[in-house]
């Protein structure tokens, strides 16, 4: 069985850095417990506890938790209330769904003075007659039961048919009782039933029920696939038996569907691994070391010989979405891999490479792997020499043109491609050197004019 683990209460309790000794509030539901323990030492400050859609058969291990207020205990197999009578501060109680039929087991509630809200819909106890009167003339603290409230002329009328009640509620509960044995012997003969079966499953599976052991083992061997095939229709029969037969809703039968689905989900990741591990292994390299193409992810490919930069280059076409973390690079001299979530994709390259020169990238937009390898043989191209022939056979063509038309082309000058100095401006640019703004230069040269003007004048006699 599952029980409270200290990894599963640190796990829940992120909220609160991991830390359990001073936590107040966590949540436990649709963990699978079926037994309930621990709590009460390493949560002392717990306030508010969540264990819904569990498997617990009794509430126990939580007497401790004084500061506790809330308890949802709710969709379990629980069938009587007890040890709650430390929790002090109690508020709120939720048993929802459970399967409490001893409805006198509230009364162990008296001490729990600060418990204002009761729920036990979906109890067996609920179907009782007198249920409501005997809880409400029971608790005298309780302000709702079942969401709803309970109004003081309520209480008075329950109070005064209490005893009438109370009898009626012990009668109830002994044929429940009786009932209860009844159920529960008969899912344990149930239980017995599915392991003999099962044991005879295993024993024939093992050829123990067979004197012709050998024989069948062989037959096994010849046919395997036709053995699986009846194998799973087998399983398919006996699953829809269990689901089909009827059953009525007790602890027990609660509890072996749950098993029973996870037998079948531990059954499924068996044979799964068994099918990965019985895989056999992708032939990439023959016996006598030739490499092969292989593309087991299935992707489409295009591979270029960029003779300008002496380079191959791979484009192969992986998922957009894909994590690159997931796609492994391998080049070699003569061939490149490239592995896709663990499938192999590899293509013998049409000349040797330098694999330490090379390079993976991830376009961006398609997501496609570019993989760059330069060529080991390195092609030097004469780049100069062809662009001179060029230029003299266009030359050639010119004057061959010429001499067939006769006249004579003028080659014209882009004035955009070449420019020449003004020489008209070069002594104006430099007298305006350093004169500052353009618009009072004029004014400068005139002043300086008068000036020497007036100074020859001066020293003239």
């Amino acid at each position: 069985f599952l029980s409270v683990t200290e990894d599963l209460v640190r796990r829940r309790a992120e909220h609160n850095n991991c830390e359990i000794f001073s936590l107040e509030e966590i949540s436990l539901h649709q963990q699978e417990i079926e037994k309930l323990e621990y709590l009460d030492k390493w949560c002392r400050d717990l306030k508010i506890l969540y264990l819904q859609n569990n498997l617990i058969p009794k509430i126990e291990n939580v007497g401790k938790l004084k500061k506790l207020e809330y308890l949802n205990i709710a969709l379990n197999n629980i069938e009587r209330i007890e040890n709650l009578e430390g929790c002090e501060e109690l508020k709120k109680l939720d048993l929802t769904a459970n399967f409490i039929g001893e409805l006198s087991s509230i009364e162990s509630l008296k001490y729990n003075i600060h418990l204002k809200e009761l729920f036990l819909v979906g109890n067996p106890c609920t179907e009782f007659e007198g249920y409501r009167q005997f809880v409400v003339a029971t608790l005298h603290q309780l302000k709702y039961l079942d969401s709803k409230e309970i109004e003081r002329s309520e209480r008075i009328k329950a109070l005064q048919n209490y005893p009438e009640v109370k009898q009626k509620i012990r009668e109830q509960e002994k044929a429940y009782l009786l009932k209860r044995a009844r159920e529960k012997e008969e899912a344990q003969r149930r239980m017995q039933e599915r392991k003999d079966k099962k044991q005879k499953q295993v024993d024939s599976k093992l050829g123990f029920d067979s004197p012709d052991s050998s024989q069948d083992k062989k037959n096994q061997a010849e046919g395997g696939g036709e053995q699986e095939m009846c194998r799973t229709v087998e399983d398919d029969e006996e699953d829809r038996r269990f689901w089909e037969e009827p059953t009525p809703y007790t602890p027990e039968s609660r509890l072996e569907t749950h098993r029973y689905i996870e037998e079948k989900r531990r059954a499924k990741e068996n044979i799964r691994e068994s099918k990965k591990r019985e895989k056999p292994p992708w032939t990439l390299v023959t016996a006598e070391g030739k490499v092969l193409n292989v593309n087991v992810p299935k992707l489409h490919f295009s591979l270029k010989d960029d003779e300008e930069n002496n380079q191959i280059i791979l484009e192969l076409a992986v998922y957009r979405h894909l994590d690159t973390s997931l796609l492994e690079v391998d080049v070699q001299p003569t061939y490149i891999r490239v592995l896709v979530k663990g499938k192999p994709f590899q293509f013998v390259l049409p000349e040797e490479v330098k694999p330490d020169s090379s390079s993976a990238k991830r376009s961006q937009t398609t997501g496609h792997l570019l993989v760059t390898m330069p060529k080991a043989k390195e092609i030097i191209l004469a780049k100069q020499k062809v662009s001179a022939s060029i230029k003299h056979a266009d030359c050639n063509t010119l004057q061959k043109n010429a001499r067939r038309t006769g006249q004579v082309e003028k080659l014209e000058v882009d004035p955009s491609r070449y420019s020449f100095p003004d020489v008209t401006k070069i002594v104006q640019e430099k007298e305006r050197t350093g004169l500052g703004p353009i618009k009072l230069q004029p004014e400068k040269i005139t002043e300086v004019k008068k000036s020497c003007v007036d100074f020859e004048n001066n020293d003239v006699p």
